[in-house]
């Protein structure tokens, strides 16, 4: 398996890993499906911010899966803060794919100077808990009934990884 950052070409199968997780799990808490138009901007607008989008590929050149982050919270405040996202194709989940992901995302994170990686997960999800704490992540805190689909409430989980040692954000 390899990682790499996403490219134009890859976005026909990005798309289609996101709206396989919009049609049928809990991970992803929107009920519409989007095109290749809006991922392009999605990708672009993460470049453009300096945010990775990251694929990965098989020994076919087949895209497996993708991870990205972008800012937790709009105010200057949790500049150095990122919530992160994976998802990995249906047919390919329980081969480690997502855990390769999401240590070039912390790697990728580090490299730009953040202090903190938030997952906010939906709590039936055991699986990715189970991944977020085996790479380090704690537990923060939950907020039941906050979404809900497929006629269902459903609750958050937080958790967080602090990704360097600094004790003030001024420290290098």
């Amino acid at each position: 398996m390899n990682i790499r950052d996403a490219v134009l070409d890859d976005l026909p199968v990005v798309t289609s890993i996101y709206n396989d997780a919009v049609q049928h799990t809990t991970a992803i808490w929107n009920d519409r499906l989007v095109d290749v138009a809006n991922r392009t901007q999605w990708l672009a607008e993460r470049q453009k911010q300096g945010y990775p989008v990251l694929v990965s590929v098989d020994e076919a050149g087949e895209v497996t899966g993708y991870a990205s982050f972008g800012d937790w919270r709009a105010f200057d405040g949790y500049r150095h803060t990122v919530e992160h996202s994976v998802y990995v194709h249906a047919g390919q989940r329980g081969k480690r794919i997502g855990e390769a992901l999401m240590l070039a995302l912390i790697e990728r994170a580090r490299g730009i100077g953040k202090h903190v990686m938030v997952a906010a997960i939906e709590s039936g999800n055991k699986g990715s808990i189970r991944l977020h704490e085996k790479l380090g992540f704690s537990h923060v805190g939950q907020m039941p009934q906050v979404g809900m689909k497929f006629g269902e409430w459903l609750d958050l989980t937080f958790l967080q990884l602090i990704l360097d040692d600094r004790a003030k954000p001024g420290d290098a």
